[in-house]
């Protein structure tokens, strides 16, 4: 064997070594993301009780993007390309306004555990929209185990609500929350691309940042005009969908679908719903079903299995050291796009 090939093995050795520790890094911030998430549906469900629908939106908006705004000025990043902020633009009209819209109307005429039945199809719409738009190829395995997991989770969820199977009657809440999940997994799809390029920080920052022309003018004229009524749960509520569901909980949640694969890491969600029940109970004097601890196991299984899948990329450059850095913020990640220095 010659020296040539020796270092062409060592060399896949270690490619293969950094790809694997930029996966575990990845399913590890996604998990956080997923933990962070899953108390939003709970913390809206409190918001919409003293604020409108329409103002829950237009003031997480605009709040986050402010928090953003000096996260950017503090880091001081290079401004994408014109083609990355038009897909950012895109990713914010996803997870900044169409779901914590749409899944507020919904909260208006449904509870939590409700919408967690329709949100239990997220992380497969997640991967159809990575499939489709980021170009990720997904084994037959990923979508048997994807698929299982979201009947099971639909199948249960549906078993335990008031009505049941035979009773389950369709209304606009459970529309206005198909819409919230479409949203999503659209917005994740693409913030979760532009999160390779740039880091997820940076991604979930601009797509804040992007929309406060519109956000701020549309918060004061609801502030000016709406009726509310701020009880502390009700504060408490809308600061958590703020900051943490709507800012921090990205930095995590991006952070881990750049590193470790949109559908991949998206597929983590499958044990949100249940984790949600489990936090309803806990805020909402909701009583957990004991039925979730088997389903529980069994979505875990399903997701390991998932996550066993041999997965293919399209052809991509071979990652550098710089890719592979795992700090605990993205933004480390290099630019794909020729970019211009921030100005203030």
């Amino acid at each position: 064997m010659s020296a040539n090939d020796n270092s062409s093995t060592v060399s896949r050795i270690a490619d293969n070594g950094r790809r694997r520790m930029a996966a575990r890094a990845g399913i590890l911030l996604g998990g956080l993301g997923v933990l962070a998430f899953s108390f939003s549906l709970p913390a809206n469900k409190l918001a919409v009780a003293g604020i409108d629908s329409y103002s829950i939106t237009a003031w997480r908006a605009a709040l986050a993007g402010l928090l953003a705004l000096g996260y950017l000025l503090m880091v001081r990043p290079t401004i994408p390309s014109r083609r990355n902020l038009g897909a950012l633009l895109c990713s914010g009209f996803g997870v900044v306004i169409g779901f914590p819209l749409f899944s507020s109307l919904a909260l208006e005429t449904i509870d939590a555990s409700a919408g967690a039945v329709v949100l239990g199809l997220l992380p497969a719409l997640t991967a159809t929209f990575a499939s489709l738009l980021a170009g990720e190829r997904l084994p037959w395995m990923f979508w048997l185990a994807t698929g299982a997991g979201a009947l099971v989770l639909v199948a249960y969820l549906l078993s335990t609500s008031p009505s049941g199977f035979s009773g389950f009657t369709l209304e606009w809440g459970h529309l206005w929350m198909v819409l919230a999940t479409v949203s999503a997994g659209f917005g994740y799809a693409v913030g979760g691309a532009q999160a390779k390029q740039i880091g997820g920080a940076q991604s979930v920052s601009w797509a804040l940042v992007l929309l406060l022309p519109v956000s701020i003018p549309v918060s004061i004229l609801l502030g000016m005009s709406g009726s509310y009524e701020f009880t502390g749960s009700v504060i408490a509520g809308m600061v958590y969908v703020t900051v943490i569901s709507q800012f921090l909980g990205f930095f995590a949640w991006y952070g881990g679908l750049a590193r470790g694969g949109i559908a991949r890491v998206g597929q983590i969600q499958q044990i949100q719903p249940l984790m949600t029940i489990v936090w309803s109970a806990l805020l909402l004097g909701e009583r957990p079903d004991p039925w979730i601890y088997v389903v529980g196991v069994t979505l875990g299984l399903l997701v390991w299995a998932a996550q066993r899948a041999r997965f293919r990329t399209t052809a991509a450059p071979a990652p550098t050291e710089e890719d592979n850095r795992l700090p605990g913020d993205a933004d480390t990640l290099p630019q794909l796009q020729p970019a211009l220095p921030l100005r203030h």
